[in-house]
């Protein structure tokens, strides 16, 4: 509860900080960004669904271990892509003093080992279900 307390205060602090500066320029992204993404993005997630799922045949289980690690990947994409594919490094570099050239190697290994992990879940969790009927059918069988 403490820390969902200190989250809202720190949101707090920094909606504060950051409506001081300018207020339509900040109400016209908010609006922007809901409008593209349920007018654009929510379609593009549904197609692309859609698509792997008629490319795989994989059952409703197995999909999700697609869906996830792409989501995360997309949404870490989304929030760092000037970054990612170097549209304005400089401000970076003048901003903080370091390089911005680490990004799109740290998003691809992000991505990749999401995808690593989530396929690693996968195997544990095929295994652990065959291990559970296993051990029930040898239950069942047993006097």
């Amino acid at each position: 509860m403490l820390l969902l307390l200190g989250s809202f205060a720190l949101t707090g602090y920094a909606g504060i900080r950051l409506l001081r500066g300018d207020w339509t320029g900040i109400l016209l992204w908010l609006v922007g960004a809901a409008v593209v993404h349920d007018l654009v993005l929510l379609p593009l997630y549904g197609l692309a669904d859609r698509a792997v799922r008629a490319v795989l045949r994989a059952p409703a289980p197995w999909i999700n271990h697609v869906r996830v690690p792409a989501f995360l990947s997309g949404l870490l994409l989304l929030v760092w892509y000037p970054l990612i594919l170097r549209r304005q490094p400089g401000r970076y570099e003048r901003s903080t003093g370091l390089s911005a050239d680490v990004f799109w190697h740290r998003w691809l290994l992000i991505t990749g080992g999401l995808f690593t992990l989530s396929a690693l879940w996968w195997v544990v969790r095929a295994g652990w279900g065959r291990w559970g009927r296993r051990r029930r059918s040898v239950r069942a069988e047993a006097p």
